[in-house]
Parts: C-alpha cells; structure tokens; sequence
C-alpha cells in the first residue's frame, strides 16, 4: 500500500463484534469465507461481495507472493474506484 502513497500501519484486523448495532450504508465482503460466514450484517442497508483472491494463500517465492499482494490492491482499488463514480452518478 505503501507503493501507491497509503499507510497502513496502523490498522489492525478487528472482530464484527465491534460493529454490532452501527448502521451501513453498505458492506462490502472480499473474501469467500467472510461471503459464506456472514451472509447477513446486521445495519447494512445493502451487502455486496467482491471475491478476491487471498494473496496470502500463494506460495512460491517472494516476487511470485508480491505480484498475488499487488494483483489483490489493485483489484480492490478498480473495484472501490468503479463503485464510488457509480455512486456518484446516482446521487444526481
């Protein structure tokens, strides 16, 4: 992330728990376990799931697990990208 100018560092993963009772406009599910285990959120108005590749599930060597991590970012960042400028044409 850092390569594309975000920072990271001090986010950590957190427990669903924690979001119990807050409303959504919208969440967003990326991998297919969190899609089977999850399949209702409590508050969101509307559930999408985009299924993306698990980078850390790739083996092999390092350069081979840094294209899976950039593959994973970048496909992630067109998808954000697409959805917010429909979301804007739709506010119109």
């Amino acid at each position: 992330m850092r390569e594309i100018g975000i920072d990271i560092s001090g986010q950590h993963s957190k427990s669903l728990d924690k979001f119990i009772g807050q409303p959504f406009d919208y969440v967003i599910t990326v991998c297919d376990n969190a899609n089977q285990n999850c399949p209702i959120f409590p508050g969101a108005k509307h559930r999408l799931h985009w299924s993306v590749e698990d980078p850390a599930s790739v083996g092999g060597s390092e350069e081979a697990r840094l294209k899976a991590f950039r593959g994973a970012r970048d496909d992630l960042r067109e998808r954000l990208r697409t959805f917010i400028e429909s979301a804007k044409e739709n506010s119109r």
